[in-house]
């Protein structure tokens, strides 16, 4: 007898549908085969569903089983799909009746038939209800994450025995209320911007990153505090919204980073890989390929510590995030794009010391180490950095100084603000802030004076200014004019842009 579960298959960010088929055929010798590009994991699960189906009470059939995960071209994997072939052996040995063509079914088996969680249930419930699918079955432990995704009636089961009772109508079980989440204004970061002495024009250009999402480089001695003001850097950031809270989620669940505590990403991720991680690590790749830190860091910061240490490689493969908002890997497998729409928050010294510059203490590095360090980052990568900022020693006085400096809060009311005149400007596009803009928008949205025309035209000349930092300054000085409720670009915004762009270019 034949019977059909339907499940589905984790690609990239994006679920596919799969179609488990399970053959029980009368004649042949007793047999359990898997087909349709099971990975390990899935030809393993025909020894956790025989276990699950025996310690649940369950008959297995001494029969030739055959399971097949259609379409068959998809490459498959993960233990996602162990209930979907209990649930067709069940069916196709007449052991349960039941009708699940509405019904989308994900959970991984334990010996004793109880259900485990599995990654990626986000992405499926969505999968679920673009394919007008009415019900998903999950484990227990996924339920929260599940109901996520409205319009659908998510059941979530601790067992196989439950599953079975519930299809024969022996129990009740109730659909998952929709999870509901409250997004806070309140952070409890443990870094604030009052805690910073000193360093004003360090926490105006942040500010200025911050309400526009630009990339910002620090650069200075050892122990000027570049590390405090970029771990203080997402207390100032605006609270993700659903939607972002959703892109971010789908990204943390295929990743089997959410909690059964935590459905939902409700703040902005802060990623800060150390500078030995792997190339793999922070692009994404592997064997099956999984996001890396680039995209975990999406709608929030990824901090680069100690810029120039960073695998050259890794530097570089930078400049298509940083440029296009995603990042696309191909493998001989097979090519898939995930989102890396994020602010890039760098360190560096500014040489191997530390303290070139420095009035406080004399360089001992060599021109020629000078040199080597510093084209550790290569011009194309500076480029795409809008913000450069040179973190010079705080005096003494601001660090004893009782004085209290501006908090997060104060500083996030006039971000917040920025970014609501954004949104508005925006709303007919999926761009959300100004660094977003494309140069079609460049020309639309940033109307600048003539003075302040005159003023770039000017500064293009003398800092030798390429096509690309000519549109990054554009974008600055919109946000610049966003924080001063300006309709229009003036001269001051120019000016204060131009303070931001690296010496080196001129």
């Amino acid at each position: 007898m034949l019977a059909k579960v339907i499940s589905g298959a984790n690609v990239g960010l994006e679920a596919l549908p799969v179609i488990v088929e399970v053959d029980i055929a009368s004649l042949g010798l007793p047999a359990f085969n898997i087909v349709g590009l099971a990975d390990r994991a899935i030809e393993e699960s025909k020894e956790r569903v025989r276990a699950a189906l025996k310690n649940s009470g369950a008959d297995f059939p001494p029969k030739r089983i055959t399971v097949n995960l259609a379409p068959a071209n998809l490459p498959k994997e993960g233990p996602l799909f162990d209930l979907a072939i209990a649930l067709g052996v069940l069916l196709g040995s007449g052991q349960v009746e039941a009708f699940l063509d509405d019904t989308l079914v994900v959970g991984e088996l334990s010996l004793d038939g109880s259900l485990r969680a599995v990654q990626g249930v986000l992405p499926l419930s969505l999968l679920a209800k673009t394919h007008g699918l009415k019900k998903v079955f999950v484990p227990k432990e996924n339920a929260k994450e599940a109901a996520l995704v409205s319009d659908l009636e998510i059941f979530s089961f601790d067992n196989l025995t439950q599953v079975v009772q519930f299809l024969a109508h022996q129990i009740e079980i109730s659909p998952e209320p929709k999870t509901v989440v409250e997004f806070t204004d309140e952070f409890s970061n443990d870094y604030d911007f009052s805690q910073i002495k000193g360093q004003e024009q360090a926490k105006r250009a942040l500010e200025i990153a911050a309400a526009g999402g630009h990339n910002v480089l620090l650069k200075g001695p050892p122990g000027t505090g570049k590390t405090l003001l970029a771990k203080s850097f997402p207390s100032i950031l605006p609270p993700l919204t659903f939607d972002e809270a959703i892109e971010v989620t789908r990204i943390y669940s295929i990743t089997g980073n959410l909690t059964k505590t935590q459905p939902l990403i409700t703040t902005r991720p802060f990623r800060s890989p150390h500078h030995t991680a792997s190339y793999v690590g922070i692009i994404g790749g592997g064997n099956s390929i999984k996001p890396g830190e680039v995209s975990l860091a999406h709608r929030g910061v990824l901090f680069l510590d100690e810029l120039p240490e960073f695998p050259r490689q890794v530097l570089e493969a930078l400049r298509q995030p940083l440029e296009d908002l995603k990042i696309s890997i191909s493998r001989a497998s097979g090519s898939v794009t995930f989102p890396a729409q994020f602010i890039l928050l760098a360190a560096q010294n500014p040489c191997p010391c530390g303290f070139l510059g420095s009035i406080k203490k004399s360089c001992i590095c060599m021109p020629g180490q000078i040199a080597r360090y510093q084209k550790k980052v290569s011009g194309p990568l500076l480029d795409r950095i809008d913000i450069h900022l040179d973190v010079p020693a705080v005096e003494v006085e601001k660090l004893s100084s009782d004085s209290n400096s501006e908090d997060s809060k104060t500083i996030r009311q006039r971000i917040e603000k920025a970014r609501q005149i954004q949104y508005e400007r925006f709303k007919d596009s999926p761009v959300l802030t100004n660094s977003e803009m494309s140069n079609l928008q460049i020309k639309q949205f940033c109307t600048i004076s003539q003075e302040a025309l005159d003023l770039l035209k000017l500064a293009i000349a003398q800092m030798n200014l390429s096509a690309r930092a000519y549109h990054r300054v554009l974008k600055v000085s919109r946000t610049i004019a966003d924080l001063a409720a300006s309709p229009k670009i003036e001269v001051a915004h120019v000016a204060e842009a131009l303070q931001f762009r690296s010496r080196e270019e001129s």
